[in-house]
């Protein structure tokens, strides 16, 4: 766009400073007059800057309290009354201004006292008199309504505890209105203070799902952010009562009494990190011995007969969110220490379940991989080797003691620890598979007649065959015994799973192509096989899952990856069990997706060490000739075609443990394959992606954050950003973009980030501020002395839209700062577009701050040449931005005009305005 032209102001040099602040003060009441407030507000400010009489400052702040009033900016309102009362206590406007800014902030004590003093100062005033009259009334309004509030929970717990009110919409209405009046401070208190607390148990005691619901969510409220609330509704409540109502066969019961402990965890949590900021150690005491009693409840549960299988998964998923450290910048890991002394061994009850076996748990299809999950969580959250030592000593008695004289049942149980472990702290799992008589053991019930037995010996042996340490062995002992399963079993979904293990045993060569551990041909078939399988709703979900976790395997092969693209109907099928319930498969097909795409990091060899290799005699890895860039592209767009997007979409939304920060890795990586192509972009948003990219941006590995944030830039860049994340979402999408300005990233997204913010940044203040909160000016700038000509580019216009702010404004006049001089030099360099985005910033700054006018001069004894260049250059657009500097400097202060009517400026401009054909 073309820069803002300004008009000619009153000139500010100090002989004239009082009449200019007057003048200011003169046009910025016209303004206000004319209903332009945010102009008239400006003009105030600039006043304020020039004048230093207390009295002239003193009616400045009342004038701009008037301008906030209209701005509905009341916090600054009343900052600006206050200062023209301090000035001056019988300042009627000033009061009046400020109760009228108290009333809008809800403080109606005070904008009372505010009023009755402008009645007691002009008794006469009929204004006062009636505003007064009115505030009066709606505070009286509002004591009426904290007692109508009373009545009203009074009245909503009568209507949901009355047994014979038979009206179902009533009591609904009553639920509805008790969760949304405890969703606000004022509200959960009253609720709390009405004994509101007892009255909730009694609707949990009821056991209807529709009360405990409304009771549970109600308590959500009271507790959220509420420490001692939160400590007093436990002590009343009970943990064991929690742990219940968690274990209940109604789904949607046990789901909202899982976000009640989650919240009262985060409270309690908040707690303990306050407290030891110092506060006396009786707090410390409290908060953490109500956590161990949850806990120690939720590890009871775990291991209770009688309790329901999603109860038991949502147990497990709220110690892996509140038992670990959330980063290892905290020091105290305890919580994880007392878990594992307290509760390992009734976490690895669960992980050794074998369905279907005698007094066997109630589980689903999450709850081996929560296990994992949580076990590994605990193992990483370790800090030194005796702790680990620990651990690995828990985890072998558990397995020799289901090992060693429990017959069969005992071997099949110690046998799925083994798998449990394997999947989750593998270091673990390899050293419970060292104990003697468990390879063996697992070998030869590969051959088991019973299905389930099979089963179970099978799947322990894929887990095994993924640890280098055992594959070696497994390749030697395991091979030929899958293959006997999968050629000779009756059952698919044995053969299925044997056929995973030859899998992940072919897949050691990686991508690398030379390096087939099968004979020519031979993946192909077992891919095809998958594919059927995949595709066979005949089979249950989670046998099909296997044939997903072969094809994340096969897939390393191109040719495997060509015939799957082409094959919509399996891509589908995929990408249905992706949305599914059972959340196990999310990483394999991920895996699946990132081979399709090629978008696992590849490694260029250094052709040197290659020659050097061939000299040698040594293997030298090659690339699939169908893994060339034209064939990925062509694969990409099959899968778009097939709906790839809204499955990620959706297996990113899915809160569970199975979307480990590796997962979410996967997922990032394809997503940011999807939108290499500036025309699939579009499509991808349409979809869900933008959305879905967003929480993968914030949270994950580090490099899962970046190639997300990557993703979400070049969105950004080629599409309009309002329309790619509508509402509030826009401003969620500033501090992953900014994550790539950091030293560390690739020039390449340092790149990316610096185009994508320059969008945003044209787009509106409120992004304008966020990206100054989020810290990004100083890198953007660091980035202007960048060798590198596009990404020095990239940050000049950067900091050509970020020059709207004021703040950035004032930057440029910081003492000791080049900011100035780099950007007058720049206007004057070869490079036309780095000129155009340096003069267009110069433009803007002297248009819209006039003191950076005079300081121009200063910078540099080249700025006349430098402009005078401007209007001379051969470029319409540069000559224009030439025009408008000098025109705003000339307007700006009288010193600087006189130096430019001085030189050759005049003559140059004389020529210019008769140029017809530039009007």
């Amino acid at each position: 766009g073309q820069p803002p032209v300004r008009s000619p102001g009153p000139c500010s040099t100090g002989a004239h400073r009082q009449v200019t602040a007057e003048q200011l003060r003169a046009r910025g009441n016209a303004l206000f007059q004319a209903g332009d407030h945010g102009a008239a507000l400006a003009a105030y400010t600039e006043a304020l800057s020039l004048s230093d009489a207390a009295s002239e400052r003193a009616v400045l702040h009342r004038n701009r309290a008037a301008c906030y009033l209209k701005l509905e900016d009341y916090i600054k309102a009343e900052a600006d009354a206050t200062k023209a009362i301090e000035a001056d206590g019988r300042d009627v406007k000033a009061l009046f201004r400020r109760s009228q800014a108290l009333q809008q902030l809800g403080r109606l004590d005070q904008a009372i006292s505010d009023l009755q003093r402008c009645v007691s100062l002009e008794p006469r005033n009929k204004a006062f008199q009636e505003a007064l009259r009115a505030l009066g009334s709606s505070m009286q309004e509002k004591m009426k309504a904290m007692s109508c509030t009373d009545s009203k929970v009074e009245q909503m717990f009568q209507i949901l505890l009355d047994l014979d009110e038979k009206d179902a919409d009533k009591k609904q209405k009553a639920a509805q209105n008790l969760i949304v009046l405890a969703r606000e401070e004022a509200g959960a208190e009253k609720i709390f203070q009405s004994d509101g607390v007892r009255l909730l148990m009694q609707l949990l005691d009821t056991a209807k799902a529709d009360l405990m619901l409304a009771a549970l969510r109600t308590l959500v409220g009271l507790c959220s952010g509420h420490r001692s609330r939160t400590t007093a509704i436990l002590a009343e409540l009970g943990a064991p009562r929690l742990a219940a109502v968690l274990g209940v066969e109604h789904e949607q019961v046990s789901l909202a009494a899982c976000s009640l402990l989650h919240v009262m965890f985060d409270s309690l949590k908040e707690g303990l990190q306050k407290d030891f900021r110092g506060k006396e150690d009786a707090l410390v005491l409290d908060s953490s011995r109500d956590l161990k009693l949850l806990i120690k409840h939720l590890l009871e549960l775990l291991v209770l007969e009688g309790a329901s299988a999603h109860g038991r998964d949502n147990a497990l998923n709220l110690l892996i969110k509140v038992v670990p450290r959330k980063s290892p910048k905290e020091t105290n890991n305890s919580l994880s220490l007392w878990v594992i002394d307290q509760g390992l061994k009734k976490i690895l009850e669960v992980g050794s379940t074998v369905c279907g076996s005698l007094g066997s748990l109630p589980v689903t299809e999450n709850t081996r991989m929560s296990t994992s999950v949580l076990l590994s969580k605990l193992y990483e959250d370790l800090k030194c080797d005796a702790e680990r030592e620990n651990f690995h000593h828990l985890c072998e008695d558990y397995v020799r003691s289901w090992f060693e004289g429990h017959e069969l049942p005992g071997k099949l149980r110690a046998i799925q620890t083994v798998s449990c472990l394997l999947q989750g702290p593998s270091d673990a799992g390899n050293r419970v598979l060292e104990l003697e008589g468990i390879m063996d053991s697992v070998l030869s019930l590969c051959a088991s007649v019973c299905e389930a037995h099979q089963l179970v010996a099978v799947e322990a042996l894929i887990h095994a065959a993924d640890k280098a340490k055992r594959a070696s062995f497994i390749t030697a002992n395991g091979v030929n015994l899958l293959k006997e399963i999968y050629k000779h079993s009756e059952r698919d979904s044995i053969r299925i799973r044997a056929l995973v293990g030859l899998c992940k045993l072919g897949s050691a060569g990686g991508t690398d192509f030379s390096m087939k551990q099968f004979a020519e041909g031979s993946t192909m078939k077992l891919a095809k096989q998958c594919r059927k399988w995949l595709c066979n709703e005949a089979i249950d979900a989670g046998t099909r899952r296997w044939a997903v976790e072969g094809l994340a395997y096969l897939t390393f092969d191109a040719d495997v990856k060509e015939e799957f693209v082409e094959d919509k109907a399996a891509m589908q099928a995929m990408f249905h069990l992706a949305k599914s319930e059972d959340r196990s498969v999310l990483y394999a097909v991920a895996s699946t997706l990132v081979n399709c795409t090629n978008s696992y990091d590849h490694e260029e060899p250094d052709p040197q060490m290659l020659e050097l290799a061939k000299y040698a005699k040594q293997h030298i890895p090659e690339q699939h000739p169908k893994d060339k860039p034209e064939f990925v592209k062509r694969r990409v767009r099959k899968l778009l075609t097939a709906g790839v997007v809204s499955a990620l979409a959706c297996m990113v939304k899915s809160e569970n443990p199975a979307l480990t920060s590796s997962c979410r890795e996967l997922i990032s990586r394809v997503f940011l394959a999807l939108v290499e192509e500036a025309e699939d972009r579009g499509g991808v948003v349409a979809q869900g992606g933008g959305k879905a990219l967003i929480p993968l941006s914030l949270e994950g590995t580090e490099v899962g954050q970046t190639k997300a944030a990557q993703a979400l830039a070049k969105i950004t860049i080629t599409s309009n950003p309002e329309m790619a994340f509508p509402g509030e979402r826009i401003y969620e999408v500033v501090r992953p973009l900014v994550s790539l300005l950091h030293l560390q990233r690739t020039g390449l997204e340092n790149f990316e980030g610096l185009m994508a913010l320059t969008n945003l940044a044209g787009i509106s203040e409120r992004l304008r501020q966020k990206i100054l909160k989020e810290r990004a000016v100083p890198m953007i700038e660091g980035y202007m002395f960048e060798e590198h000509e596009l990404i020095r580019l990239a940050a000049t216009e950067c900091m050509c839209n970020m020059a709207m702010s004021k703040e950035v404004q004032e930057m440029f006049l910081a003492e000791g700062s080049d900011r100035l001089k780099l950007m007058v030099l720049y206007s004057g360099e070869e490079d036309e577009k780095l000129r155009r985005a340096a003069s267009g910033t110069l433009a803007m700054l002297t248009a819209l701050h006039p003191p950076i006018c005079k300081r121009i001069p200063q910078v540099t004894v080249h700025w006349l040449e430098i402009l005078q260049a401007l209007l001379l250059s051969p470029s319409e657009e540069l000559q224009h931005r030439g025009a408008v500097v000098v025109m705003n400097m000339m307007a700006a202060a009288r010193e600087v005009a006189e130096q430019l009517v001085a030189s050759e400026m005049l003559e140059i401009l004389s020529v210019l305005a008769k140029d017809k054909d530039k009007p």
